[in-house]
Formats: structure tokens, sequence, C-alpha cells
């Protein structure tokens, strides 16, 4: 399981808490560093049934492109800018398997599926 995050996130650092209290293992990578695969992202937004589910609407970096312009992107151009601009993927961004994500931090539903 891998845990992508960023240090100064603070919903990151709820999750990771939960995760060390829970006992449950995982391996902790810096987002910006090495961000998901496209194919992760991809597998991701099939498992929410829509790709908006990703996007950390709140950042400098969604405001400063606009939500029209990103709902305008085609599906090739929307993965390839959340790869390279990993800051636009909501965090923390969890990958237990090719079919099992979890985006943001839901202390109930992060329970529900890893406990």
């Amino acid at each position: 399981m891998k845990l992508f995050s960023y240090s100064s996130c603070s919903t990151c650092r709820r999750a990771i808490k939960w995760l060390k209290n829970k006992d449950i293992a995982f391996e902790l990578i810096d987002i910006l560093h090495s961000p998901p695969s496209k194919e992760m992202l991809i597998s991701a937004s099939e498992q929410y049934g829509d790709r908006k589910y990703l996007l950390n609407t709140t950042g400098i970096i969604y405001r400063s492109i606009g939500s029209e312009v990103v709902k305008k992107m085609s599906d090739k151009e929307f993965f390839e800018k959340l790869h390279i601009e990993p800051r636009l993927i909501k965090r923390p961004f969890f990958f237990k398997t090719n079919k099992c994500f979890l985006v943001g931090f839901k202390e109930d539903k992060w329970a529900d599926i890893l406990l």
C-alpha cells in the first residue's frame, strides 16, 4: 500500500497519524517528487466514477488554471496535467490495489476499506 502525501498538507498528516495508530503498514511517498502514475490516476478516476474527484479544487494551481479549462480538457490532457503537476491531485492519495484507491481523508470511509 502506498500513501502519496505532501508534507505541508494537514489532511495528509492526519491520515498518516490515523494509519500509524491503526498499525496499517504503508509506503510514504512524496507526491511532488514521485506522483502517482497516469495508470493509477486513470484507475482511481474509474473507481470514483468521475475524474473530478481527483482534483484539489482548493489549491492555487487549480484556481490559476480555472475550472472551465479543466472541464474542457480531454482525458489524455487531464491525466497528463495531473501527472506533471501533482499539486492538482487531491491529497492524500492512497493506493491499496489497482481497484482500490482512497482520495482525500475521511476517517469513516478509510476505516470501512482498511479495517
